[in-house]
């Protein structure tokens, strides 16, 4: 700043100096605000210094027993490693002689046991020499007895090739002399000289054979049955039955064997080879199963049947599947249950052998790929893939069947034709149940909600479509058609007509009645398919659960059509019937004096004659009808009745007496249609009962009674404007007044 001789650099300096001195001065002024603070805090440490000399003091004698301790105990570790080195070494020193020993043991023990023949000995001292360490034995005697060693060596794998070969010879000795004690004795042998996989073998094999036998012969029976065996039907589904309760029986029996002397994780290798052997046997009953029923050729015309309609195709009577697909079914079945218990036993063995060991002896999903991939499974799908054709066109012409002799009996709503339906349906989803098989479960629920909606349900639509002509009487038509139903011919032209307008009825009730078998069928199979639930996986569950939640929509098409029959019969029954008997209320004057609605009471000129027509209507339906769509009936006339009437009212002039006589015919009609019907009609009277009140005013401010806040529980269904139309068709109230109503 010596350097400035301008008098701006001057100022600027100054400036710049006046800043740092604020700065120091805002510094040294909290300083001297914190001086208090600052003092207690140094007076604070200089009262804990001597405490802090002591502490260091401490710290420096904590120090030093801290670097004896270690040292000494480095000292004392270092002794306990040279003891742990020395305990280790004597203890392999004494495995070491223990093991030589050993040796000697073996070598006098083997010689001695196969003297005497006793196999069972030899083995258990080949099993000990093969668990001792030949490379450690050799280590240890090197120096001083090798030459003696080697011949110990040398004499005991002599003796074990010798033990094999006698082990071998003697257990093919005693299965050729059928020695069931020899053949489980040397079985015993094979696990102790190493040879695992040698000893199942012949074991399965030998187990094998005897399957083999038992089966040719039950096949043999099977093709020659007696006259009068009952279930010769299903003799094939039968002889397979017993080839697989003489398999589980075999491993019910042998499995201890196999797990006690091979230990866990060896069953496996078993159960292969028998399932081989079942795989043999089975084929041959499935061969003889398919040349015997005719198998081929009428899965080929099924096939034929389904993929073509041409009538020159002759179609096969469906009667003739029935007892085979029952037979399908059971062959199916019963060989899923065989498979289930197979790999149920494999999979424990080997989740066994985990558990114990804690190593990987077999593959969970190695036992499955060898079951599903095994020939007796592959036999069985391909039974379940035509049986599920076979069993949807036995379906199919069935049901056709049923349509075509569909009959009326006398006293019934309901054609023969929707129990046949059902019936079939219900009986061949649960012959699909009983297979065991998810997916033909599955299929069979898909085929059988499709043929329903497809072809049942097109068929009542199309009867339902032919209409209900107006014009005639229900109930003589319906007698004639019951006729018609059973003799298989119309009696007229006339009676042809008739019969086409009562079967529009009855296919009315066959489509409201089969909503209710739809959720019986779904309920009915809920409880079949839980029995099974415990054999079935979670994706199964599932697949199960939605096909049977596409019953319940086949049920809502089912309504549908009940819908559409519905809407028609509106149309063409019940506003044709309505109309004349609202038309007579036009023409009773409600203009009227104390006279006319004294008469009225005693002879009233249109409500009792429009009951009566309207009870005549209601009775021919009722007796035609099911319940339920007579209740639907019922409230279609009343909603046909209240819009009529509605329509009539507006077209109407009221005076005092008048509206009182319009409630009380409104109260009559009310409480007759609730009589006559379960549902509730009241609602959909509620307009009408509304305008009866508003004809009933004594004054048009009495309006605001009802209106408003102090309309109290009543909610109005009609508009402001629709209350001053009524209020118009008051003769006696003056239009002024009205038009002052603030609504």
């Amino acid at each position: 700043m010596d350097n400035l001789t301008e008098l701006d650099d001057i100022n600027a300096a100054f400036e710049k100096i006046c800043e740092e001195e604020k700065v120091v001065d805002d510094e040294l002024k909290n300083l001297l605000d914190h001086q208090g603070i600052l003092e207690s805090k140094m007076s604070g440490l200089q009262k804990m210094l001597p405490n802090l000399q002591i502490l260091e003091t401490d710290s420096k004698q904590l120090c030093g027993m801290i670097s004896f301790t270690s040292t000494l105990a480095e000292n004392v570790s270092s002794k306990v490693r040279k003891l742990d080195l020395a305990k280790s070494r004597v203890v392999e020193c004494m495995q070491r002689v223990e093991d030589i020993l050993d040796l000697k043991f073996c070598i006098d023990g083997v010689q001695t046991a196969l003297q005497n023949e006793d196999y069972e000995k030899a083995a258990g001292h080949i099993h000990r020499f093969r668990s001792l360490d030949e490379t450690v034995i050799r280590m240890s005697a090197e120096t001083t007895e090798g030459g003696t060693l080697n011949t110990s060596f040398k004499m005991l794998y002599e003796a074990e090739e010798k033990l094999k070969s006698i082990v071998h010879n003697k257990f093919d000795a005693a299965v050729h002399q059928g020695d069931v004690a020899s053949v489980e004795r040397f079985f015993k042998i094979f696990p102790l000289l190493g040879l695992y996989s040698e000893g199942l073998t012949k074991f399965g094999k030998y187990l094998a054979a005897q399957l083999s036998e038992k089966a040719d012969g039950n096949l043999k029976i099977a093709l020659h049955p007696d006259s009068t065996d009952k279930r010769a039907h299903v003799m094939f589904a039968d002889t397979l039955t017993l080839l697989f309760e003489s398999i589980a029986r075999a491993v019910e029996i042998h499995q201890p064997l196999v797990e006690t002397y091979y230990g866990p994780g060896k069953l496996f290798l078993f159960l292969q080879i028998l399932q081989n052997e079942c795989d043999r046997q089975a084929r041959k009953v499935f061969e003889n199963f398919k040349n015997h029923r005719g198998y081929q050729a009428k899965m080929k015309q099924v096939r034929q049947n389904l993929t073509t309609q041409r009538p020159a195709v002759e179609r096969l009577d469906p009667k003739e599947l029935d007892v085979l697909l029952s037979e399908m079914v059971l062959l199916s079945s019963r060989s899923e249950l065989y498979l289930r218990f197979m790999r149920r036993r494999a999979t424990n063995d080997i989740e066994a052998s985990q558990t114990s060991e804690g190593g990987d002896k077999g593959d969970v999903q190695e036992v499955d790929r060898f079951f599903s991939s095994c020939e007796l499974n592959r036999m069985v799908q391909e039974v379940i893939g035509n049986y599920i054709m076979s069993e949807e066109y036995f379906m199919k012409e069935m049901i056709i069947k049923a349509v075509s002799m569909d009959a009326l009996e006398e006293g019934q709503h309901t054609s023969s034709m929707v129990d046949d339906t059902f019936f079939i349906v219900k009986k061949s989803v649960r012959r699909a149940v009983s297979s065991s098989s998810v997916d033909g479960v599955c299929a069979m629920l898909n085929h059988a909600c499709s043929i329903l909606e497809e072809n049942f349900g097109e068929v009542l639509m199309t009867r339902l479509r032919a209409g209900y002509p107006y014009g005639f009487d229900l109930q003589h038509a319906y007698n004639i058609v019951q006729s018609s139903f059973q003799h298989g011919k119309l009696q007229s032209s006339d009676s042809e007509k008739k019969q086409a307008r009562a079967m529009f009825v009855t296919s009315l009730n066959n489509a409201e009645v089969s909503c209710d078998y739809c959720k019986a069928l779904k309920s009915s199979l809920e409880e079949d398919i839980v029995k099974l639930q415990s054999q079935y996986t979670e994706q199964s569950k599932a697949k199960l659960e939605s096909c049977l939640g596409d019953v319940i929509t086949v049920s809502s098409k089912f309504k549908d059509i009940v819908d559409f029959g519905f809407s028609h019969l509106a149309t063409s029954a019940v506003k044709p019937r309505i109309k004349p008997l609202v038309d007579t209320f036009l023409s009773t004057s409600h203009h009227i004096t104390e006279e006319d609605f004294s008469n009225y009471e005693a002879n009233d000129p249109w409500v009792q004659n429009f009951i009566v027509n309207l009870d005549t209507t209601l009775n021919t339906f009722k007796e035609a009808m099911t319940s339920s769509n007579y209740d639907r009936f019922a409230t279609a006339i009343s909603a046909e009745i209240t819009q009529q009437l509605e329509k009539a009212v507006t077209k109407t002039g009221f005076n005092r007496l008048g509206g009182l006589q319009f409630d009380k015919e409104l109260r009559v009609l009310v409480g007759y249609l609730s009589s006559v019907t379960t549902w509730t009609v009241r609602d959909k009277f509620a307009r009408l009962s509304q305008m009866a009140t508003v004809l009933n005013l004594e004054r048009v401010s009495e309006i605001m009674d009802y209106w408003g806040q102090n309309s109290g529980p009543l909610t109005w269904r009609l508009t402001p404007t629709e209350v001053r139309q009524i209020l118009n068709l008051r003769v006696d109230f003056r239009s002024d007044d009205i038009k002052r109503l603030k609504l």
